[in-house]
């Protein structure tokens, strides 16, 4: 058993900044990619950040220079900093993570998991 728990959320003014959490714990041999994504009313889930597993970023175009992703190998987590937050990136955002397990003696089992949510809020 995987699980991936996310923290860090809330309710922030335009220009403000809040940071993301998430940890993975259980069953983990190894975690490849980690990402955030977000998921506004109304509208499809989309990739805001990844970082692969030799902590190299990518961005969507719309949080370049305002987010930066990161992650600490040996606690299992991935942050998400996030700075000059406007109106537009209030969404639920759900941690990623490519995880391998080990299933047996010589056995290995990687699939991908998902957080729950946090909310973020960015109003006045």
């Amino acid at each position: 058993q995987v699980q991936l728990v996310e923290s860090g959320g809330g309710l922030v003014q335009p220009g403000g900044s809040l940071r993301l959490s998430c940890v993975a714990s259980g069953s983990i041999f190894s975690i490849n990619a980690m990402g955030w994504y977000r998921q506004a009313p109304g509208k499809q889930r989309e990739l805001v950040a990844a970082i692969t597993s030799g902590r190299r970023p990518n961005y969507a175009e719309s949080v370049k220079g305002r987010f930066t992703i990161s992650r600490d190998n040996a606690k299992n987590t991935v942050y998400l900093q996030m700075n000059n937050l406007k109106p537009e990136d209030t969404a639920v955002y759900y941690c990623n993570a490519e995880i391998r397990s080990r299933r047996g003696s010589g056995v290995y089992v990687t699939a991908n998991y998902w957080g729950q949510g946090t909310q973020v809020t960015v109003s006045s």
